[in-house]
């Protein structure tokens, strides 16, 4: 699962994105999407879609190294149908991607996100599934722990 590889360091973004104005963030967020790990459509399901997202966002769990002590590590496929929001679904997955679920639970991905300041750098529409996206990852490290 290497898809996500691809993706640069998030502190290394948050260095590029400081320096860039609001069109140059917006080509970032969608090259970002663009570089997500591919989720096959037969997961893009209602038991998968994020509730309370103005654009339709699928969030598909896997486990990696379940028979490892400490109960493996979580991969999340994860697409939307709109740009933008799939390159906030690749910033949020930055923070959480291939750790273990107790490490998720213990992340602060709203801390991690801060930096990049979407709520003032992009419309309502664009930010409001984020706490919705960042819950269902935490509910779902907390059923794997």
């Amino acid at each position: 699962m290497a898809g996500m590889t691809l993706l640069p360091v998030l502190t290394d973004l948050v260095e590029e994105y400081e320096f860039l104005d609001a069109d140059d963030r917006y080509r970032l967020l969608i090259d970002l999407g663009k570089a997500l790990e591919p989720m096959p459509d037969a997961l893009k399901t209602d038991a998968t879609l994020v509730r309370g997202c103005s654009a339709a966002v699928w969030v598909y769990p896997t486990v990696l190294d379940a028979d490892s002590a400490n109960g493996g590590r979580l991969h999340f496929l994860a697409d939307s149908n709109a740009a933008i929001t799939k390159g906030i679904i690749a910033l949020v997955l930055l923070t959480v991607q291939d750790q273990a679920p107790a490490a998720i639970a213990a992340t602060d991905i709203e801390g991690a996100l801060a930096p990049f300041d979407l709520r003032n750098q992009l419309s309502s529409n664009r930010t409001q599934g984020i706490p919705n996206m960042i819950a269902l990852i935490r509910e779902t490290a907390s059923r794997y722990r």
